[in-house]
C-alpha cells in the first residue's frame, strides 16, 4: 500500500498527498512524509522519545496543528524523528509517542518551516484517507 507520494509542482514549497485507512495511519504517514524533507529518515535512529498532545477544531485543524508541532520540537528538542505512535486520536486531539535522535549534519536534508494553507485538503479516496499538505522550505 502506498503510504504517501510527494507531488512535484511548487518552486519553494514541497507537497505531499499522504494516505491511510484510519486517521492513525493518515496521522502516522503524514509525519513520516514531512520527515523525509527534513532528514534521511531511515538513518534516523529511535533513542529518544517525546510525549506529544495536540488540539483542533476538527480534523483539518488537527493534522495542521500536528505537523506544525513536529516542527517546532525539531528546533525546540535540537532532534529528527522517524517513528511516530499514535496513542489516541480523534477529530479534535491527538496523543502520540515520537522517537528520534540529536540533529547531525550527516542524516539533515532540507530546513522546514512551516506548513502551508496552499493546496491543503483531506478527504476519502475510494478506501482510503488521504491529506494533501505544503510545506514552506
Amino acid at each position: 500500500m502506498i503510504k504517501f507520494r510527494y507531488i512535484n509542482d511548487l518552486t519553494s514549497d514541497v507537497m505531499f498527498e499522504a494516505y491511510g485507512m484510519n486517521l492513525k495511519e493518515l496521522f502516522n504517514n503524514a509525519a513520516t512524509a514531512m520527515f523525509t524533507i527534513f532528514c534521511k529518515i531511515g538513518r534516523v535512529m529511535p533513542k529518544k522519545k517525546i510525549l506529544v498532545e495536540v488540539k483542533g477544531q476538527n480534523k483539518e485543524e488537527l493534522m495542521k496543528a500536528w505537523l506544525q508541532e513536529l516542527i517546532a520540537l525539531v528546533d525546540i528538542e535540537e532532534k529528527f524523528f522517524s517513528r511516530f505512535d499514535i496513542i489516541k486520536i480523534d477529530e479534535q486531539h491527538l496523543k502520540a509517542e515520537i522517537y528520534g535522535e540529536t540533529i547531525s549534519p550527516e542524516k539533515g536534508n532540507t530546513v522546514v518551516k512551516a506548513v502551508t494553507n496552499y493546496g491543503f485538503e483531506m478527504g476519502k479516496k475510494g478506501k482510503k484517507l488521504f491529506v494533501r499538505f505544503s510545506l514552506d522550505i
